[in-house]
């Protein structure tokens, strides 16, 4: 077993009678099952980082869109139309 850094968490109640559960259910430590459920969370985010130059461009975007005056368009259609459909 590889070389472990001991920490120590705070759980809810609710947590902790999940974990116990589960432990018992499938026959592993609930040590296992953290690092299990650790190393499921750190993957899933690990795709997840932000793209710091889309963040950029989306900003520009957003401030040119707030810069320009729009016009609302003509409508070519009346509410009745909606309702004849």
């Amino acid at each position: 077993m590889p070389r472990m850094t001991r920490k120590q968490v705070y759980i809810e109640p609710r947590q902790n009678r999940l974990l116990k559960e589960r432990a018992r259910r499938y026959r592993v430590t609930e040590a296992d099952l953290i690092r299990q459920a650790i190393d499921r969370g750190l993957e899933r985010t690990a795709t997840r980082a932000p793209d710091i130059e889309a963040w950029k461009r989306i900003e520009r975007f957003i401030g040119r869109r707030r810069s320009q005056r729009v016009r609302p368009a003509k409508r070519t259609w009346r509410r009745a139309e909606l309702y004849e459909r």
